[in-house]
C-alpha cells in the first residue's frame, strides 16, 4: 500500500513539473566570446539537475573505492572473530560431551583470535589433561602465563588437573601461589583440602575442612569422614611418644574428643604409649555421650593393675553400661576380662560365657575362648582350658 502511494505521489509530482515547465518562457543565455550559447530555464534545470547527480556518483565512488581496502580488512577480521568465536562454543560443546580430540583441535581454531586464546588454552588444557596427554596440557598453560587478568583461573584449572594427577606436592605450590593472591573461595578452598588429603598434610586438612564448615561447603557426612582421616593420620604416627602425643591431644577440640572414632584412635595411641590411665578417660567420656562398642576392644588393652581402684572403676563402668547395652557380646567380654584380672572367677566366666552365646564376630568367639581356656587354667580345671584353647585354635583358623 504505501508503495502505491508513493508512485502516485511520483506522479504527481512530474504532472506538476511538466505544467509548470510547460509555461516556463525563461531563457538561459551563456557568453563565452566569441560564443554564445541559449538555452531554455527547463533544459539548463534538468542539464544541472544531471549533472549534479554525475558529479555526486562519481565522488561517491571515489570514497567507496577508497575506503574499500579498510572494509576488505574489516570484513576479513569479523570472518575471523566469527569462525574463532564458533569454534570456542564448539571447544565448550565437545568438551562437555566427553569428546576431548575434537575439543582441544576446536580451541586449537578459537586460539588464533588474540581475544580468545585464554579461555581456549583453558579448555584446550583440560581437554589434553582428560586424554593423557601433560605435556600438552603444560604447553596451553604456559601459553597464557604471562596474561595477568587469567592468572586466578589458570592457577585455579592447574591445581584441579594436579589434583586429579595425584601430584600432590605440585599441588601444593599452587595453593601457596593462590593463597598469596588471596584467592579463598569455596572451590579453591575444595581443592585445597583434596591436595592436602594427599599429601597427607593432617593439621592444614583439619583446618580447611573446618573453613568449609563454617560455609556450609561440605556434606556433615563427608566433614565426619575428613575429620576422622585427619585424625588418624595424626595419631596414629609411630614416632609419638607420651608427651607429643600429650601436646596432641590438648589441641582437638572438646566436641571432637568425644566422638568414637576418634577417640579410639586416641585411647589406642594413648595405649602404646603406655599412658593407659588417659586412654580410659578417653573412652568413657566418649561412651557417657555416645555409645558404641568399637572403643570396648582399646578400653580392654587399658585395663589397670590388679587389685587397684582404677581397675575397680573400669569394672563399674562396664556394669553400668551393661544395663542399657545387655546383650552386647563386646561388653560382656570386656567386663568378664576385668573380673579375671581381679579373679573374680565366677563373675568372669559367667560373663565371658555370655559373650560367647551372643558374639557373631570372629575375633570376639576367640578372645572369650582365649580368657575361658585361662579362666579354666587358672582355677586348675585342665579339661576345660584345654577344650576352650582348642576352640580358640578352630576361631583362628576359620
Amino acid at each position: 500500500m504505501r508503495f502505491f502511494l508513493r508512485l502516485v505521489a511520483l506522479f504527481a509530482v512530474a504532472i506538476g513539473l511538466a505544467v509548470v515547465a510547460r509555461y516556463n518562457p525563461g531563457n538561459v543565455v551563456l557568453f563565452f566570446p566569441p560564443y554564445r550559447i541559449d538555452l531554455s530555464l527547463n533544459f539548463f534545470v534538468v542539464a544541472l539537475a544531471i549533472l549534479f547527480i554525475i558529479l555526486y556518483v562519481l565522488i561517491r565512488t571515489i570514497r567507496v573505492t577508497q575506503k574499500l581496502p579498510a572494509r576488505v580488512i574489516g570484513y576479513r577480521r569479523r570472518k575471523r572473530e566469527t569462525t574463532a568465536n564458533n569454534a570456542l562454543r564448539d571447544a565448550l560443546k565437545s568438551l562437555f560431551e566427553g569428546r576431548f580430540g575434537q575439543a582441544e583441535k576446536a580451541a586449537t581454531r578459537a586460539a588464533e583470535l588474540p581475544d580468545n586464546l585464554g579461555v581456549a588454552a583453558l579448555l584446550g588444557a583440560r581437554a589434553a589433561h582428560r586424554m593423557g596427554q601433560p605435556e600438552r596440557r603444560d604447553i596451553w598453560l604456559a601459553s597464557i602465563e604471562e596474561d595477568e587478568q587469567l592468572k586466578t583461573a589458570r592457577l585455579i584449572t592447574t591445581l584441579d588437573l594436579l589434583v586429579d594427577e595425584h601430584k600432590s606436592q605440585a599441588a601444593l605450590q599452587t595453593v601457596s601461589e593462590l593463597n598469596a593472591r588471596g584467592t579463598r573461595h569455596i572451590h579453591a578452598l575444595r581443592l585445597a583440602l583434596k591436595a592436602n588429603q594427599q599429601a597427607k598434610n593432617w593439621p592444614e586438612v583439619l583446618r580447611l575442612v573446618r573453613n568449609l564448615d563454617k560455609h556450609d561447603a561440605l556434606h556433615p557426612a563427608l566433614s565426619t569422614r575428613l575429620r576422622e582421616l585427619a585424625y588418624d593420620g595424626l595419631l596414629s604416627d609411630e614416632a609419638h611418644d607420651a608427651e607429643s602425643i600429650t601436646r596432641l591431644w590438648a589441641t582437638v577440640p572438646s566436641e571432637d574428643r568425644i566422638k568414637p572414632f576418634i577417640a579410639m584412635r586416641a585411647a589406642n595411641a594413648f595405649n602404646k604409649c603406655g599412658l593407659h590411665g588417659e586412654a580410659r578417660a578417653i573412652v568413657e567420656k566418649s561412651l557417657a555421650t555416645e555409645w558404641d562398642q568399637r572403643l570396648l576392644p582399646v578400653y580392654r588393652d587399658a585395663a589397670a593393675a590388679e587389685a587397684t581402684p582404677a581397675l575397680l572403676s573400669q569394672i563399674e563402668h562396664c556394669e553400668h553400661w551393661a544395663i542399657a547395652a545387655p546383650n552386647d557380646a563386646e561388653l560382656a567380654l570386656t567386663l568378664g576380662s576385668f573380673c579375671f584380672k581381679q579373679k573374680l572367677w565366677g563373675k568372669a566366666q559367667r560373663h565371658l560365657e555370655q559373650a560367647l552365646s551372643d558374639s557373631v564376630a570372629p575375633a570376639t568367639v576367640r578372645e572369650a575362648h582365649l580368657k575361658l581356656g585361662q579362666l579354666h587354667e587358672a582355677i586348675d580345671q585342665q579339661a576345660l582350658a584345654a577344650e576352650h584353647y582348642r576352640q580358640c585354635a578352630l576361631a583362628t583358623t576359620l
